[in-house]
């Protein structure tokens, strides 16, 4: 295991830089790079056909509704008329290059989210098992879900969106400064206080939103882990006191978004005043140059048609810069996740298994979740080609550990774990759990068949493969009562499947695999006694001629095993079968008789 842990603590969120964050947003860009260009450039058409509009205005008012030189009525009507065709006819083409390169750029931002989340999906199924027993499922989902869709409005409404408000702005000074160089910089005289209010906002906006996604990464942490312990809540009654935390959570953000709605109440008000102010600024020295015929009134509208159009942008800038915000947020956290290197390493040139014999062997191993905290302290032991071995042991002495070692779900800090005589760290993981099959005590059943829950969608397993894995296992026995059958769907957990019946398709699952080492994880302890016989059967058919790891809680499971390994807070206590065990009266013999004990009292 990686000696680098991390936690994903969004409150441990620190200052990240823009430009960095914009930097590798980009690169998931690069493959689409000419699709981008072309929407820029029809972007960039768009724009230049709606600035000509009050360039057509300032024609028609001065060159036919208030012309200087007298031109006869049917004229003065015809060019008018004329111009308005022109004018519509622009407003056309504005809205069908607009509608092309919405269209397309939609297309590339779609694009561009699949391959993020694709990418973190395929980063997540890469990262231990130690980085999911720390992370809740909701703040995973989080990531997944909502920080992505967030880069959506990125990509399509803000980034876009703020290259068309720089094109019009750009466009607006330049088409101002050629009408009139004196009325531009008049009504440019507001542009620094803009500026400076602009940078107070970003200072007070940027925190309310890094604020915002952490809360909300909270609440679906909250709301998956209420959903899926829904029933110990009701059993409980523990309704209203869930409801009040959820609440608590639901205020916060709601107090955090109050927040964001005063910025933007006060911000967007003090732009529109200085809109207003900057109009009268241009209407004073306009028409006073107006008046001195220095200035056609054709120029004075099309000018406040600008300062209009000039602080519109602006405006949608703030919003604009409100995606941003957001989408930077979400990507810290995304880019945090896809930093994480909790990786089980794989060396570079691992060693190729084949003719496989299931011989396992531990050799002074020692393990340890979190470090100094031992749970398996010098462990050896051998388990040879087609043993059945049991592990007992209170719980918490490492049991489980050792199935999970086996696995190399993580990586020992002392001693070695041999497969064949090889270090399972020199053989990559795919293959080494190509050998082995682990049925664990809490059986997960994805939505879908009984058939694609046994094969797993691997379409190396034929049809034929499964059906024989379910009759060897005892599945086919309760499935022929499905209407149906092995195309029976399971509903969301295995809702409508029985305690026994999940556990028979795990082992259908197992068998299916036709593995080289079976390892059952106290695989017994929850059945139900409608199953118990079939289950029993279903064992004894699946640890045939393989190599068996039987994890037993129930000690009457494992009598006929070959031998009995009894652990104790992290080492090997006791060794031998059944019988040796018993007379030894040592904490094998405890386990034995209390549980007799208890059979006996029920």
């Amino acid at each position: 295991m990686s000696k680098h842990h991390f936690m994903l603590d969004d409150d441990a969120m620190g200052k990240v830089y823009d430009a960095k964050l914009y930097k590798r947003l980009f690169l998931f860009a690069k493959p689409y790079f000419l699709l981008i260009v072309v929407s820029l450039i029809l972007l960039l058409f768009a724009t230049v056909s709606e600035l000509f509009v009050p360039i057509l205005t300032k024609i028609m008012v001065d060159r036919f509704i208030k012309a200087e030189i007298q031109l006869l009525l049917d004229a003065r009507f015809n060019g008018l008329v004329s111009f308005s065709i022109i004018f519509f006819c622009l407003l056309f083409l504005f809205s069908l290059i607009r509608y092309a390169q919405i269209n397309l750029m939609f297309y590339v931002s779609q694009r561009i989210l699949v391959d993020i989340r694709e990418k973190l999906f395929v980063h997540l199924k890469k990262l231990s098992l130690s980085f999911f027993q720390k992370q809740p499922v909701g703040r995973l989902v989080t990531r997944v879900i909502n920080d992505i869709e967030v880069l959506n409005e990125f990509f399509t409404a803000g980034l876009v969106g703020v290259l068309a408000d720089v094109f019009v702005l750009l466009g607006i000074v330049i088409f101002m400064l050629v009408l009139n160089w004196k009325l531009a910089l008049v009504s440019y005289t507001i542009i620094p206080i803009l500026f400076f209010v602009s940078a107070i906002f970003r200072k007070f906006i940027r925190p309310v939103y890094r604020d915002l996604r952490k809360i909300l990464a909270k609440i679906n942490a909250f709301f998956a882990e209420n959903i899926s312990g829904m029933k110990i809540v009701q059993i409980f009654n523990r309704q209203k006191k869930h409801t009040k935390q959820f609440d608590k959570e639901v205020d916060q953000y709601f107090e955090k978004s109050m927040k964001s709605v005063k910025v933007y109440s006060v911000f967007f008000p003090f732009v529109n005043a200085l809109s207003a102010f900057a109009l009268g600024l241009v209407l004073w020295f306009g028409g006073i140059q107006h008046f001195k015929d220095v200035l056609t009134l054709g120029t004075l509208i099309a000018f406040t048609s600008y300062v209009q159009r000039f602080f519109r942008p602006i405006r949608d800038l703030s919003q604009k810069y409100n995606i941003l915000q957001n989408s930077m947020a979400s990507s810290e956290r995304i880019f945090k996740l896809l930093d994480m290197d909790d990786k089980i390493v794989e060396t570079e040139l691992p060693e190729k298994l084949e003719n496989v014999l299931g011989k396992i062997e531990f050799k002074n191993v020692w393990f340890a979740y979190n470090e100094d905290q031992w749970v398996l302290k010098d462990v050896s032991f051998i388990v040879n080609p087609g043993e059945k071995i049991a592990l007992v042991g209170a719980t918490g002495s490492g049991k489980t550990t050792i199935a999970m070692l086996i696995d190399r779900f993580f990586d020992i800090q002392k001693g070695t774990i041999l497969l064949d005589g090889k270090d399972i760290k020199q053989i990559s993981k795919t293959e080494l759990r190509k050998t082995i099959a682990i049925v664990l005590q809490d059986v997960f059943l994805f939505s879908g068949t009984i058939k694609d829950n046994i094969k797993l969608w691997n379409k190396k397993i034929s049809d034929a493969d499964v059906t024989k894995a379910a009759e060897i296992t005892n599945v086919s026995k309760f499935i022929s009562k499905f209407k149906n059958g092995i195309n029976e769907i399971i509903k969301e957990g295995g809702a409508n499947m029985s305690t026994g019946q999940k556990q028979l398709i795990s082992f259908a699952r197992a068998l299916a695999y036709s593995p080289n080492i079976l390892i059952l994880d106290e695989a017994t302890s929850n059945i139900d006694s409608e199953t118990e016989y079939l289950i029993q059967d279903a064992l004894e058919k699946l640890t045939q001629e393989r190599t068996s790891l039987i994890i037993a809680h129930r000690l009457s499971t494992i009598q006929n095993v070959d031998r009995i390994i009894v652990l104790h807070k992290g080492k090997i206590i006791e060794k031998g079968n059944h019988q040796h065990l018993l007379s030894k009266k040592g904490i094998y013999w405890k386990l034995y008789q209390l549980q007799w004990n208890q059979q006996k009292a029920n």
